[in-house]
C-alpha cells in the first residue's frame, strides 16, 4: 500500500505546526498566565506578610467606653486585648467572653478591630433595681434578677428587698414551691412594674410569700400589691388611688378592680 504523497504530508506538519502568527500567540499568552500566577502568589505573601509579620497593622492601643462604675483600667486588664500582637489575629469573641466572666456587672459588651491599631471595647453595665443585704454590704440585683455585684455602701434610689419569707407552716411550702430565686425575680417584676413617682419614694420591697409582696414608702406609708401579676393594673390603679385619696398612708392594690386605701 502506498504511503502519503508529498502533498499530503505537508498538509499534516502544516495543521500540526499551525501558522507561525499562532504559535507566537500562543506563546505569548502562555507567558502571561505564567507572570499572572506569580504575581498572584507574590501578593499573597506580601498581604499575609503585612497582616502577620510587619509592625504596620498590630495592637498599640485599647479605648473603652460606655462605663458608669466600673473604670476604663479595670475593663482594659480584664480583658486581657493582645497588645503588640497583629491585629487579625485578635480573637474578639474570647475577649467578650472574658470581659463577662471577670466582671458580671457587664451586662453586654461589644469587641471590634479599630484599623490599624487600635481595639475599642464598648459595654453596657448592668443597673440595679433592688439590694439585698449580706452582713454590712449590699447585693446588687438586676431587671432580670441577676446578682451581680457586691458593694459596701448602697447606691441611692434603690430599694431593699427584704424575703421576710416564712420557713414553717403555709410558708414553708410555699418557700420549697417557688424557690428563693423566683420570688427574687417576682420582686424584680414588681419594682420593673411601678410607676416613676412611686419608684423613686420606694425604701423597702417586702416578700412573704409568692402573692404577699408589698411596698415601704417614703413617710412610713405602705401598699399591699399582692403577686407580681398584672404588674401594669395595679400601677394604674395605684397612680390613681394616691390622687384620688393623697392623704392615705395605706393602699392596697392586690385586686386592682378592688382597690383600697386608709390611714391618714
Amino acid at each position: 500500500m502506498a504511503g502519503p504523497t508529498t502533498a499530503e504530508r505537508g498538509e499534516r506538519q502544516q495543521e500540526s505546526s499551525g501558522p507561525p502568527l499562532v504559535r507566537r500567540l500562543r506563546g505569548a499568552r502562555l507567558r502571561v498566565i505564567v507572570i499572572l500566577a506569580m504575581a498572584a502568589v507574590l501578593l499573597a505573601a506580601g498581604g499575609t506578610w503585612v497582616l502577620y509579620g510587619s509592625n504596620w497593622l498590630r495592637v498599640e492601643h485599647v479605648s473603652v467606653s460606655g462605663t458608669l462604675v466600673l473604670t476604663p483600667a479595670q475593663v482594659r486588664e480584664a480583658s486581657a486585648a493582645p497588645v503588640g500582637a497583629p491585629m487579625i489575629s485578635v480573637d474578639t469573641e474570647a475577649i467578650e467572653a472574658r470581659l463577662r466572666r471577670k466582671l458580671p456587672r457587664i451586662d453586654t459588651v461589644d469587641v471590634v478591630r479599630s484599623w490599624p491599631h487600635g481595639i475599642g471595647l464598648k459595654v453596657s453595665e448592668r443597673t440595679p433595681v433592688l439590694l439585698l443585704r449580706k452582713g454590712g454590704d449590699f447585693v446588687e440585683v438586676d431587671d432580670e434578677g441577676v446578682r451581680f455585684a457586691t458593694v459596701s455602701k448602697a447606691p441611692k434610689g434603690v430599694p431593699m428587698l427584704d424575703l421576710s419569707v416564712s420557713r414553717t407552716g403555709s410558708g414553708a411550702a410555699g418557700f420549697r414551691r417557688f424557690g428563693a430565686e423566683r420570688l427574687v425575680r417576682e420582686a424584680v417584676r414588681v419594682a420593673g412594674a411601678l410607676p416613676a413617682a412611686v419608684a423613686r419614694d420606694t425604701r423597702t420591697v417586702q416578700v412573704r410569700s409568692y402573692d404577699d409582696i408589698s411596698l415601704e414608702l417614703g413617710a412610713g406609708r405602705t401598699v399591699a400589691w399582692g403577686s407580681g401579676e398584672n404588674g401594669r393594673a395595679k400601677a394604674r390603679t395605684l397612680a390613681a388611688l394616691m390622687k384620688a385619696a393623697p392623704g392615705a398612708r395605706h393602699f392596697d392594690v392586690s385586686v386592682p378592680t378592688a382597690p383600697a386605701s386608709s390611714g391618714s
